[in-house]
């Protein structure tokens, strides 16, 4: 399952309460209504455009879906984590509000639909809920303990939420963030926060990592945020992509999901696996590309990953694209199954 979401739901006690905190008590909010509304899912059979093939490098395409909505509610997804089932899930909106739903599944597992997704306004620290958008702009999400981590960008923090009850609290504290604020570039800052697994190399640590903050050598910035660990590290920048998210696997390795465009290049997206052992204070570490596609994929504006496991012990990787509530993107969510 989720290393983001391993901490949680390895507790029998929560994870008893995971159909409530990823569905409808997380939006049972006293002052910042939920707004709940009809997702259209149109599936997305094939990966590449005009091919049938379904294994792409490390990794193996389930599925996809192309969501639209009849509200302009939908769209500026930035991350997404997946309960035990592989179905409920909870995210962030970089407009400063939480989501969550559920991935109807047909009888092969392939996402089928989006059932009971709604969206409420995150409180800010000092408890308004209408902030300016550079104050709650939202990119990050992982799940330490009886803890939601969010972290933001252009206010750069990582604030902590109360799992049980998130969409009803005020942020409950903030994490230091080791990497200096002047080193954080205006809008591409932390946009990553993720959990390793506990008994991996990094043991339950929290972990950031920027999307194009970059040191002298131009290697982007990242810190392990608690543990014996504890410490800034790099990972290697290969222009033109940037760091969109994040999630850790079973084994501790690091799984990142990055993005690039430009008006010659295009749009295009990448995922790379960081052995967990090569995260330390001081490493710069680089991995190894598992996927690599560009706009001849069914690819938009990738922001979200979040990795699953089933009872199998199989690993997905499940992506969700940011709109930018613009006529000219797609919400889409991505499922790939990781090939060993």
């Amino acid at each position: 399952m989720s290393g983001g979401l391993s901490g949680v739901l390895r507790n029998r006690h929560v994870a008893g309460l995971a159909g409530a905190l990823l569905a409808a008590s997380l939006f049972t909010v006293a002052h910042a209504d939920p707004v709940r509304f009809p997702v259209k899912s149109r599936v997305i059979e094939h990966f590449k455009v005009g091919s049938e093939e379904t294994r792409f490098g490390g990794v193996e395409f389930v599925g996809g879906l192309e969501l639209t909505a009849s509200t302009i509610d939908l769209g500026a997804m930035s991350s997404i984590r997946l309960a035990a089932d592989r179905s409920s899930f909870i995210g962030v909106m970089d407009t400063g509000q939480w989501y969550a739903g559920r991935i109807e599944r047909d009888a092969d597992g392939r996402p089928a639909g989006i059932a009971d997704f709604s969206i409420s306004t995150m409180y800010s620290r000092d408890g308004d809920v209408h902030k300016a958008k550079w104050q709650m702009d939202a990119e990050g999400l992982a799940i330490q303990g009886d803890r939601l981590l969010v972290s933001f960008e252009r206010d750069h923090r990582i604030d902590v939420y109360d799992a049980r009850s998130p969409g009803e609290s005020l942020p409950i504290g903030s994490i230091p963030i080791l990497i200096p604020k002047r080193e954080l570039r205006d809008n591409r800052g932390l946009e990553t926060v993720v959990v390793a697994p506990a008994g991996s190399p990094l043991d339950g640590a929290a972990v950031t990592v920027s999307e194009r903050s970059l040191n002298r050598d131009g290697n982007v910035f990242a810190a392990i945020l608690d543990g014996p660990k504890k410490g800034i590290f790099y990972v290697k920048r290969t222009p033109p992509f940037d760091i969109t998210d994040g999630d850790f696997l079973p084994d501790g390795d690091l799984v990142l999901l990055e993005r690039r465009f430009s008006i010659a290049g295009g749009l295009g997206m990448r995922i790379r696996r960081l052995p967990g052992e090569s995260i330390k204070p001081g490493a710069t570490v680089e991995g190894e590309v598992l996927l690599d596609a560009d706009f001849g994929y069914q690819i938009d504006n990738m922001e979200g990953l979040a990795v699953s496991t089933d009872a199998d012990g199989v690993s997905y990787l499940t992506l969700i694209s940011d709109d930018n509530h613009s006529i000219l993107q797609r919400n889409l969510l991505l499922e790939f199954k990781l090939v060993e």
